[in-house]
């Protein structure tokens, strides 16, 4: 894939279309959205100058239960999440070679930073990212799926069922932390799985439409080691209308050749 082709809206589903965020209802049954992202690029600015900041969540910490338990939420969230910033800041601050720095540049070749430190940011700039994703694809109260995604998924699968079965199963084999992908390839959908705070993007195995953080501490408080249980959980809080909006704009700004 030729990297000077990339489009950053592409690679992360961004698009004008997809700035609908969840906003549930007190009045209704089910859900309204109102302006806003729906994707982790809303919250990587232009360089490494200018501080990264941590996404609100759209919902409160307790709404996910019982499938995700607040204080897991809270910890994930306010902590884990925060050092990744935290950390990304420090490197910023050691480094000032890279403050200039395009954040999605670096997603796609990360010798432009300096190998002392290429690890490090790999890890905390993929687990901010990785994380802002995260947030969004999550909702007490989802919409079903488009038309557009339910064809493409059965296309590719046969059901959701089956697709949901594929990406539990990648995440239950990803050996220690990573991460559990359903991808657009540019043909169709498919399901990989990524160590540590890695993205498809980085080796453009595909582009994001949905993922699951199989880290332990976003389940051990609640699942202890039953993982597989987490997995199965998830699916109750997955946001099919920003799943079926990421899906959409990802197709809409195309995905570049290999």
């Amino acid at each position: 894939m030729n990297a000077s082709a990339l489009d950053r809206r592409a690679l992360l589903g961004l698009s004008a279309a997809s700035l609908g965020t969840l906003a549930l209802s007190s009045q209704t049954t089910r859900a309204t959205y109102r302006p806003g992202r729906t994707t982790a690029a809303a919250h990587l600015q232009a360089t490494l100058a200018e501080p990264l900041a941590l996404p609100a969540l759209n919902y409160p910490t307790y709404a996910l239960e019982p499938h995700i338990d607040e204080l897991t939420m809270q910890i994930h969230h306010d902590k884990h999440h925060q050092a990744y910033i935290d950390n990304l800041a420090m490197l910023v601050a050691d480094h000032p070679e890279i403050a200039g720095l395009d954040p999605f540049e670096i997603l796609l070749d990360f010798s432009l930073v300096p190998e002392a430190i290429r690890q490090s940011v790999r890890n905390n700039l993929g687990g901010h990212l990785n994380h802002s994703f995260f947030w969004k694809l999550m909702t007490p109260q989802s919409l079903d799926k488009s038309d557009q995604l339910t064809a493409a998924v059965n296309d590719a699968f046969g059901s959701t069922e089956k697709m949901q079965a594929a990406v539990s199963e990648a995440g239950l084999k990803r050996f220690g932390s990573g991460w559990t992908w359903l991808v657009w390839t540019g043909a169709k959908l498919d399901v990989i799985s990524t160590p540590n705070q890695d993205n498809p993007i980085m080796d453009r195995t595909g582009v994001p439409v949905l993922g699951i953080d199989v880290w332990e501490h976003a389940y051990y408080l609640k699942y202890q080691n039953r993982r597989a249980d987490y997995l199965s959980a998830w699916w109750n809080v997955c946001d099919w209308y920003a799943v079926s909006q990421i899906f959409a704009d990802v197709l809409s700004n195309g995905v570049p050749d290999a």
